[in-house]
């Protein structure tokens, strides 16, 4: 044993958990893969919704779908927050839940330590997907400032395509902190395998990346949005 009698393969799991999140993170967000997805091809989008805006004279329509995007920001970052103080009232519970977890078959044997520990780990998880949801909705906020601020259809420059294209990178700078939250949603969900073992923390993380990778890269919606006929 070591450290709060953590065995080997808890760290394991654990380190395997957290390169799976940065690394597919890193994939789908700064390689050059980021292009040809979801992602890449909603930022192409943005770019087009905000230069057309631009032409319109009322523009009540797009502040109204930043707003649609606020709610739903605001959801989830309440979410996480009911989350993370179910978490904590958990911790208070200890001996009950630790009792619970043992009953379950191939459940490992802990200590009230490293269950705690556990129990921690999720709501850092929770914390971080809160953080993110925040920003976004902060940025959104921007944005709509942003769309109020632009020049009327009458008075465009020559140039005011990089007007919309400035707008459309802080939209897309807020979902990229939307996405990250909701990827956290989605690894911690998978954290909920530790409380069993270590390997079925691991094997949930690596679904989890497939399930996003599927989503992101080969789905339909993804078709769809990068203009691909189905």
């Amino acid at each position: 044993m070591s450290v709060l009698e953590f065995y080997l393969w808890d760290f394991v799991g654990v380190g395997g958990f957290v390169a799976l999140w940065t690394g597919y993170t890193y994939f789908a967000e700064h390689s050059q893969a980021g292009s040809g997805n979801l992602i890449g091809g909603m930022a192409e989008r943005r770019k087009e919704w905000m230069r057309a805006m631009l032409k319109r004279d009322n523009r009540m329509v797009d502040i109204q779908v930043i707003n649609a995007l606020l709610r739903s920001g605001r959801f989830f970052a309440s979410t996480a927050i009911l989350i993370v103080a179910g978490l904590l009232a958990v911790l208070g519970a200890a001996e009950k839940a630790v009792a619970l977890i043992m009953d379950l078959p191939f459940t490992v044997s802990t200590s009230h330590e490293v269950w705690e520990a556990k129990v921690l780990f999720m709501i850092l998880v929770f914390i971080y997907a809160f953080f993110k949801f925040v920003w976004s909705m902060r940025q959104l906020n921007y944005c709509s400032v942003l769309v109020g601020a632009a020049p009327a259809a009458s008075d465009l420059p020559e140039d005011f395509e990089k007007i919309g294209d400035s707008i459309a990178t802080l939209a897309s700078l807020a979902a990229k902190h939307s996405n990250r939250g909701i990827r956290a949603y989605y690894f911690g969900l998978a954290a909920l395998g530790w409380f069993v073992h270590p390997w079925v923390l691991l094997g949930a993380a690596i679904w989890v990346v497939m399930v996003l990778y599927r989503r992101e890269y080969l789905s339909r919606t993804m078709r769809l949005v990068q203009g691909v006929s189905l």
